[in-house]
């Protein structure tokens, strides 16, 4: 393999792992928020649901 071949390989797989970082950074982000929201808005999203149903006749 040509040291140009070689550059190359390392240049491409380096950005595949860079993208691969990067989904998992989002995906851990997203876990995240999702155990907040969770662990903060339990209540506030059982009261919301329970407005909806009132009826206004």
């Amino acid at each position: 393999m040509g040291p140009e071949l070689h550059y190359e390989l390392i240049k491409s797989r380096s950005a595949e792992l860079r993208e691969e970082a990067a989904r998992q950074r989002l995906a851990r982000r997203a876990l995240a928020a999702k155990k907040k929201d969770e662990r903060s808005g339990g209540a506030r999203r059982r009261s919301r649901a329970d407005f909806g149903k009132l009826s206004t006749s």
